[in-house]
C-alpha cells in the first residue's frame, strides 16, 4: 500500500499488547488484594500532630535566605573570575599597564 492511497475506514491500525516476561498480568484494573511494589504514602501523613505553620514559615525563609547567600557567592565568584581574565589577557598580551592603580583626585588639599 503507498502512503499516497487512502486508507478504508476500517483500517485503522491495531493495538499490539506488550506483556512483561514472567508472572502473566491479569486483565482489567489491579485489585487491592494483591501486593503493589510501592508502599503507600499514609506513613508520611500526619500522625494526629496539629501543623506547625510557624516553624515551617521559619524554616522556608531560612531556606531561602541560604539561596540568595549562594546566588550572591556565585556572581562574586563570577565577577572575580572575569577581572582575573582581563588581567591576564593583558598580560599575556605584553602590554605593561595592566593593573589598575587608584589616583588621589586632584582637587584642592586642606
Amino acid at each position: 500500500m503507498s502512503p499516497d492511497t487512502p486508507r478504508a475506514d476500517n483500517d485503522r491500525g491495531r493495538i499490539v499488547p506488550f506483556r512483561r516476561r514472567g508472572k502473566p498480568r491479569p486483565n482489567g484494573p489491579p485489585s487491592g488484594d494483591h501486593e503493589t511494589p510501592v508502599e503507600g504514602v499514609e506513613k508520611y501523613g500526619s500522625a494526629g500532630e496539629p501543623d506547625n505553620y510557624r516553624q515551617r514559615m521559619i524554616n522556608n525563609g531560612m531556606a531561602f535566605g541560604a539561596c540568595v547567600v549562594l546566588v550572591l557567592i556565585g556572581v562574586w565568584i563570577a565577577n572575580t573570575m572575569a577581572d582575573m581574565r582581563k588581567k591576564q589577557e593583558c598580560v599575556l598580551s605584553g602590554r605593561r599597564d595592566c593593573a589598575s592603580i587608584t589616583t588621589p583626585s586632584a582637587g584642592p588639599t586642606k
